[in-house]
């Protein structure tokens, strides 16, 4: 998947797919922010996350932190390679270091996510 087609929250939560079935992931920005991934903590294929509510818990060398899901539904994979190897997520986190396939409860949900060019501006806005 391109960079560039992906939906982003502003919680840097990235959500690409078609019809129902999507895949979240964390942004090139937040994964520089982080520092390198030691551990991800993930939800279990079958349990439902909820918009809003935290669905990933990432380690790095400097800090945990709880991501946000940007939309609900039922986790249908989570990326297994992530268990051995959690830095692919700083590699190639709109490929490779995908978090979370997930079957979406609302497709609505997905509207009120920015494309990149939205998110980019609004990671940066202050930095200019």
């Amino acid at each position: 998947m391109a960079e560039k087609d992906v939906k982003v929250s502003a919680q840097h939560v990235w959500v690409d797919g078609e019809d129902r079935h999507v895949h979240l992931g964390l942004t090139n920005y937040v994964q520089a922010a982080l520092g390198t991934v030691i551990s991800v903590d993930l939800p279990d294929v079958g349990d439902s996350i909820e918009e809003g509510e935290p669905f990933a818990e990432i380690e790095s060398v400097s800090t945990v932190h709880e991501f946000v899901s940007p939309v609900s539904g039922k986790v249908l994979a989570v990326n297994s390679h992530l268990e051995n190897n959690p830095s692919l997520i700083n590699e190639d986190p709109y490929s490779e270091g995908w978090l979370v396939e997930v079957r979406l409860k609302n497709e609505s949900e997905l509207d009120a996510l920015m494309g990149m060019d939205e998110y980019y501006h609004f990671v940066f806005k202050d930095k200019a």
